[in-house]
């Protein structure tokens, strides 16, 4: 007859089908391994994954040595201690096993009561040779869970940009005071990068100028715009004032020719009334002194005078 499991147990079922009793109050403990050399968010990204799988869940990452790693891999950047570190620094992370071994095997499960084992599903070569897949054993036994890489980002994506610039690194590093013989640069290579580190900074201070004197053209022709039409609106507005001015001139000048005509002509209306009437005056004077009649009165004082009329009339004119 099968024993009653106890009240506080629970299952934990592997996708072969098989199954384990567990304590209801413990965690799921899951495994996470790998190199973790410069240690970036894609890693910790795994790791959050691998952490939540399970509303309780115990994430154990288990990181290579450095011996192990430079046998299968190749070099690290950092060193084992190094790597260890940062690991023991991520939020995820709950207990961090030193020197994991490269292929996962039952006794190493069963050392660390592992429950699952979390990676991503890509094949990595076991230490065989012979090309098979590091993951071979938890996949078969149903233990495997998979996470997902995050794209664009990996410790072998950041050494190749460090190559890819590696001489702008080197004068990166020059310049905050490490010596040639530290960066294994010799004394020729070393002189060549800073000849070519001026120049690529004085081509950067000429393309700076280029940009700067290009706005202040953009800036001039801008302002230029500005003016014509500034321009034009002040020429526009002078000639309205001007045509504005000499119409009030020209009536000025036409008002006061006409006032000045007025007057003339009220000076020689006047004048020629006057001269009408000093024609008059002369007509009776010449009325007066009728030829006819003067050589008339004339006669007559002949006539009573007589021969003497002359003399007499010397007298009469002296008395």
């Amino acid at each position: 007859m099968e024993e009653p499991k106890p009240k506080d147990a629970a299952t934990v079922s592997y996708s072969n089908g098989n199954s384990d009793d567990t304590a209801s109050d413990r965690p799921v403990r899951v495994y996470a391994d790998g190199i973790y050399d410069l240690f970036h968010f894609g890693h910790a990204r795994s790791l959050e994954q691998a952490k939540r799988l399970f509303p309780n869940t115990y994430l154990l990452v288990g990181c290579c040595s450095d011996e192990i790693t430079h046998k299968y891999k190749g070099k690290t950047v950092m060193t084992e201690d190094e790597r260890y570190e940062s690991l023991r620094h991520c939020k995820w992370v709950d207990e961090v096993i030193p020197d994991a071994p490269w292929v996962i095997t039952q006794e190493y499960l069963d050392k660390h009561n592992i429950d699952f084992v979390a990676h991503d599903a890509l094949p990595y070569a076991d230490a065989s040779g012979a090309g098979n897949d590091v993951y071979e054993f938890v996949k078969s036994a149903g233990r495997f869970k998979e996470t997902k890489r995050t794209d664009g980002i990996s410790t072998s994506d950041i050494i190749m940009r460090i190559v890819k610039d590696y001489n702008q690194y080197v004068m990166r590093n020059l310049d905050r005071g490490y010596s040639r013989k530290e960066l294994g640069v010799s004394y020729v290579k070393e002189k060549r990068l800073r000849v070519n580190m001026r120049l690529k900074k004085l081509q950067e201070k000429v393309k700076e100028q280029q940009e700067k004197v290009g706005e202040k053209i953009q800036t001039v022709a801008m302002h230029r715009n500005e003016w014509v039409e500034n321009a034009d609106r002040w020429v526009a507005g002078f000639l309205e004032m001007f045509e504005e001015g000499c119409h009030k001139m020209g009536t000025a000048i036409r008002d006061r020719i006409q006032e000045r005509l007025r007057g003339q002509l009220s000076r020689e209306s006047k004048y020629l009334q006057n001269g009408d009437k000093d024609v008059d005056d002369d007509d009776d004077e010449e009325e007066y002194y009728d030829d006819d009649n003067y050589e008339h009165y004339y006669d007559d004082e002949e006539e009573c005078y007589g021969d003497d009329g002359e003399d007499k009339k010397d007298e009469k004119e002296k008395k």
